[in-house]
């Protein structure tokens, strides 16, 4: 992603514009740019990458679909946090397909679900809002964390990306303080009773992404 990024041309080929890479990893830790080494409480046998990603400890492992949108954000034509919302919303429309309802947290990047109605489609109080005042801890009552999102963007150009939980061994999560929060549990499709493939999930999560981002 680095040296995709890096050799990126608004008038290159078009094997150099904007990109979208859907894969499923081996079981590993990451570590964004301000990780602290405390919110890693025992990674055992599974591997640790320090990346240039903004957030903090994250784990990737089969059954999770991890989607890299590679997007030159200046030809597109529009901004950082505006990138942000059109990812999630992906997420949040993929989720909607299979019957789930995703929901944004104040203060904490990602999709969450209801953990005791995954399909309830009432507003959540710790929503964001534009009339909320001074940022607290995020509150993760009653949640669980169905997507991350960890993003870098050098020259306008976006790399690292956005991960769905489809149906993985939750079991390492526990070994971690989720994107540094110590009280964020972390569910995936499966556990919340949706039965689908990884593929059918990267098919569609990946169409989504693409529609979303588009200029």
């Amino acid at each position: 992603m680095q040296r995709f990024t890096s050799e990126r041309s608004a008038e290159g080929p078009s094997l150099l514009r904007d990109q979208l890479w859907i894969c499923e990893h081996p079981p590993v830790f990451t570590q964004g740019l301000a990780g602290k080494a405390e919110h890693i409480l025992t990674r055992g046998d599974i591997p640790l990458v320090q990346t240039n990603r903004g957030g903090q400890v994250t784990y990737h492992g089969p059954g999770q679909v991890v989607g890299y949108p590679m997007v030159d954000l200046k030809r597109a034509g529009y901004f950082v946090k505006e990138y942000v919302y059109r990812v999630e919303e992906a997420v949040i429309k993929t989720l909607a397909y299979f019957g789930v309802t995703g929901h944004r947290v104040a203060g904490a990047p990602g999709i969450y679900v209801r953990l005791d109605e995954p399909a309830s489609h009432a507003l959540l109080p710790q929503r964001p809002r534009k009339d909320a005042g001074p940022q607290s801890e995020p509150d993760f009552s009653g949640l669980g964390k169905i997507s991350a999102l960890g993003i870098k963007v050098s020259r306008h150009c976006t790399y690292h990306g956005v991960a769905l939980n489809v149906a993985m061994d939750l079991e390492p999560f526990s070994r971690i303080n989720p994107c540094g929060y110590t009280q964020l549990q972390t569910v995936d499709l499966s556990t919340i009773g949706v039965q689908v493939s990884w593929q059918d999930a990267a098919d569609l999560l990946g169409h989504k992404l693409a529609t979303y981002l588009a200029p």
